[in-house]
């Protein structure tokens, strides 16, 4: 939003602050992430635990539930024994993916000024002495 920009870009819906509210969640821009890049937009819930070191069962499920009530991810039953669950990016979240590797890239390529950053007081940071 540009300075002096019409006050409607600025309301609390405004489409900035609706991308943001995606980031706000440490676990859904992870788990877009993940099932675009380690599983080629679809995977079953216990491949996608398996590659989210630290996340719980409680937090993937429920994360799971809000990306798929949002939009950005679709679930669907497979006919097996035990039945089984898998979860795919929708072609919402195939677009949402996008800006989310560019984040993603550019914190990889920038980890040094990153590593410069005070952690907060809620971080997990590895290597941080608290």
């Amino acid at each position: 939003m540009q300075p002096g920009s019409d006050e409607e870009q600025w309301r609390e819906d405004c489409a900035p602050r609706r991308v943001l509210e995606i980031f706000s969640t440490k676990w859904t821009s992870m788990i877009l992430h993940t099932l675009h890049a380690r599983h080629d937009g679809i995977a079953r819930s216990g491949a996608l635990h398996r590659s989210l070191p630290g996340i719980s069962k409680k937090m993937l499920v429920q994360t799971l539930r809000e990306l798929e009530a949002s939009g950005l991810i679709e679930r669907h039953t497979l006919d097996s024994v035990p039945p089984a669950v898998s979860y795919a990016l929708s072609p919402l979240g195939k677009l949402m993916v996008q800006p989310i590797e560019m984040i993603y890239e550019w914190a990889r390529q920038n980890a040094p000024a990153l590593d410069q950053l005070q952690p907060r007081s809620t971080s997990r940071r590895r290597g941080q002495s608290e």
